[in-house]
């Protein structure tokens, strides 16, 4: 457990910077979604291979109209082809004026000349097609389908082919159960010497049943005290990270630039009404969380 105390500026400043993600939203959903959060809010939306690149732009246009900043996931290894990726990102500015990106390598089959995030920040020509900043994963406790030493590797090559490429970068994070390993993580990064804004991956409110088969699918290695300590909350219900926010809030002023990146697991509209009543109490005072 950690122990600091966030002062209420630190606390407000953390939460406040909050972006959620969603799969396969809905039209309507993004539109009270919008209504709950406001306008200039980031939905990163997420693809699965079930859903055409066509239809995310399509997604993407729904969420500018609705007055939310579109981040449209782009995995690397469904890209068949140069020209594919670059019709995507034309959809993408042009329906929807997306100018990020989330930049995964897709844990699927190869389908053409990408296989992971860092062929397609070196050779996709990204900011030549109007795309600004890109976002790249982070794994506070590893992941369970990659060597820890080629997590490592690849992090600051990515940041190096991003700043050659004339890209901004953000590290999205993989959801953790505890505040502790995201902590060290970031207190990692940052003793060498990597600044980069980290958007920490968390857990939206949902059952913990569902949490354990999400992390399962995710590949996160989570902590089995974080995951005790949620067994115990499932029986009153759904599952919050609202202790992991307080305590990453205490921990805001030595840790760098960060915010709380929101996985919709328990579903999109009560993971966007959760978020915004949370950052609303916390902004009053971090007790209250």
């Amino acid at each position: 457990m950690l122990v600091r105390s966030a002062t209420t500026g630190q606390a407000a400043a953390f939460v406040n910077g909050y972006s959620i993600e969603a799969t396969r939203p809905k039209p309507a959903e993004i539109a009270a979604v919008a209504g709950v959060v406001g306008k200039g809010r980031q939905l990163f939306i997420s693809s699965v291979p079930t859903q055409s690149l066509p239809d995310l732009a399509v997604l993407a246009g729904e969420a500018r109209r609705a007055g939310l900043e579109p981040v449209v996931h782009l995995s690397a290894r469904r890209m068949t082809s140069k020209a594919e990726l670059d019709d995507f990102v034309a959809r993408l500015r042009g329906d929807a004026d997306v100018r990020r990106v989330l930049v995964i390598a897709g844990d699927i089959d190869q389908a053409g000349p990408y296989a992971d995030a860092l062929s397609v920040i070196r050779n996709g020509r990204l900011r030549e097609a109007g795309i600004e900043n890109i976002g790249i994963g982070g794994y506070p406790e590893g992941h369970s389908r990659i060597d820890q030493d080629k997590i490592d590797a690849a992090l600051p090559a990515k940041l190096s082919a991003a700043a050659d490429a004339g890209l901004g970068v953000t590290i999205v994070s993989q959801f953790a159960f505890e505040a502790a390993p995201i902590v060290a993580w970031l207190k990692r990064l940052r003793a060498q010497g990597i600044t980069t804004p980290v958007q920490v991956g968390l857990a939206g409110p949902t059952s913990f049943k569902s949490l354990l088969r999400y992390a399962k699918l995710c590949g996160v290695n989570a902590s089995m005290r974080g995951m005790a300590s949620g067994a115990a909350a499932s029986l009153l219900g759904n599952v919050g990270p609202e202790e992991i926010v307080r305590e990453l809030a205490a921990e805001a002023s030595g840790i760098g630039a960060i915010a709380p990146h929101y996985f919709s697991f328990g579903g999109f509209e009560n993971t966007a009404r959760y978020a915004h009543d949370l950052a609303l109490r916390m902004s009053v005072s971090p007790a209250m969380a």
